[in-house]
């Protein structure tokens, strides 16, 4: 059984309607790219799964459960852990408190989170909103780590970073792949790291998926039309 199922969703913001018919699929351990061009769809499907926006049509199941109308928080609940884009961390807390504050019982705790991310072991005590652009990223993650999901979402988690943060976040990306069961699905549009780390790819295209399969038969052909690199 698969652990997240999406069968053409559909989703709009008031009348404009943003999703025609979004599908997949991801396995339990799984990584799974989820990819397009700018202003496809890849950001509303994830605020979907999270039900942050409610469904036009569709269905979303969560481990079997159909979630298509459960509330936010319950989501959470059941392991979903979402990195926003943008992060949004909590910038008057620290570092510390951030991390406390999406805490639940399980293997990630602050020692597991700060051995993945060193950087946020040496400033526990700062205010988020102190830190780096890259450092609230990994303090994003850390944040969904500590909740202990067993799906991950990652959207754009390395947009706009300097790339020795960039690389930081990689590897604790592909770490995360080899030493956990976590699945994850991940948007970024930086094919040469997706390939190190995503076991799937997903394309969306004006709402609706257009391909999917192994990473590795993502064809230039295929790129070049629907991702344009």
């Amino acid at each position: 059984m698969s652990l997240l199922l999406l069968e053409n969703i559909q989703v709009s913001y008031g009348l404009s309607q943003v999703l025609f018919g979004v599908s997949l699929t991801l396995a339990p351990g799984e990584v799974v790219a989820l990819m397009g061009r700018n202003g496809m769809g890849k950001t509303t499907t994830v605020r979907a799964i999270c039900r942050l926006i409610g469904l036009r049509g569709g269905t979303i199941r969560l481990d079997g459960a159909d979630i298509g109308r459960w509330p936010p928080h319950r989501v959470a609940r059941a392991g979903v852990g979402l990195v926003p884009e943008g992060r949004r961390c909590f910038a008057p807390l620290t570092v510390h408190e951030n991390l406390l504050a999406a805490a639940r019982p399980g293997e990630w705790t602050l020692e597991r989170v700060t051995a993945l991310f060193p950087r946020l072991g040496e400033r526990m005590s700062q205010r988020a909103a102190s830190l780096s652009g890259g450092e609230q990223q990994m303090l994003a993650i850390g944040r969904a780590l500590m909740t202990n999901p067993r799906l991950l979402l990652l959207d754009e988690a390395t947009e706009g970073l300097a790339p020795v943060v960039r690389q930081e976040i990689w590897a604790a990306l592909r770490q995360l792949r080899t030493e956990t069961g976590l699945a994850i699905l991940l948007v970024d549009k930086s094919l040469r790291e997706l390939a190190t780390v995503a076991d799937r790819a997903v394309l969306i295209e004006r709402g609706t998926t257009i391909w999917s399969g192994p990473f590795s038969d993502l064809s230039a052909e295929t790129r070049e039309r629907h991702l344009g690199v």
